[in-house]
């Protein structure tokens, strides 16, 4: 169980560090928000699942959406108040979006001068509005499971991602078909059971590798055959190697 420490929530725009383990407690917000981490991985959690993000991305919480924070690694927060008028990228639930080298400066620009009301900064806002409009969405959300059978499962291989029963054999331990499980997964979570997999151990391996393991333990306890395996698949979804990641 993580230890969590209580960070408070002053001002729609803002940065704030947060040390590894801690993390902002369940609120809401009267405006939308982009949360990013320029260091560390930071998840942010609602009552429907779990959205996790890198450096390399950030999350989008609509306003009004019950959320926590979690930071893995020390954690250099950046957090945008985008007024609730507003919704340039038309969405309603959160989300991870790409942040490409240009909206990672301009978000990081933004957010230090919280006070500034200059001519200057309203014309950087903008630009940053216009990259965000076209942030592709990413898939990095790990959705809770409501059904029982789902929620059993979740919990084996939460405790362990390196488990590689098929769902069969996970079945034949919770009581369930894999044909109920299948049709639970796509009903319920909208994804396949590989696919959900895969978003389990990606989100147990950004966490790991926050907190400074090795690209080659990361793999093994993620359940990856090979540290190649795992580089491969990290690379494809992040767009950069695990060994980048542990660089930046």
């Amino acid at each position: 169980m993580m230890r969590k420490t209580r960070h408070s929530v002053d001002t729609p725009t803002y940065t704030q560090q947060l040390p590894s383990g801690s993390g902002i407690d369940a609120h809401r917000h009267d405006d939308h928000q982009v949360v990013y981490a320029a260091r560390g991985v930071l998840s942010v959690t609602t009552e429907a699942g779990t959205w996790i993000a890198p450096s390399t991305r950030a999350i989008w919480v609509p306003a009004g959406t019950l959320h926590e924070h979690y930071a893995h690694g020390d954690t250099q927060l950046h957090l945008l108040g985008i007024a609730v008028g507003y919704n340039p990228l038309e969405l309603d639930t959160p989300a991870v979006l790409a942040v490409g080298p240009l909206l990672r400066e301009l978000i990081i620009a933004y957010t230090r001068t919280p006070e500034d009301r200059s001519p200057e900064r309203d014309r950087l806002h903008a630009v940053l509005l216009d990259q965000l409009r076209t942030s592709p969405e990413t898939p990095l959300y790990l959705p809770t499971p409501a059904s029982a059978l789902l929620r059993a499962l979740y919990d084996l291989l939460r405790d362990d991602p390196a488990d590689n029963r098929t769902l069969n054999q996970l079945g034949q331990q919770i009581g369930a078909s894999d044909r109920t499980l299948s049709r639970l997964f796509r009903s319920d979570l909208g994804m396949t059971f590989p696919q959900w997999r895969t978003q389990l151990r990606l989100h147990r391996a950004l966490i790991l590798l926050a907190d400074g393991a090795p690209v080659t333990t990361v793999a093994h306890q993620c359940g990856w055959s090979s540290a190649s395996t795992f580089i491969d698949v990290f690379r494809r979804t992040f767009g950069h190697t695990p060994g980048t990641h542990l660089a930046t």
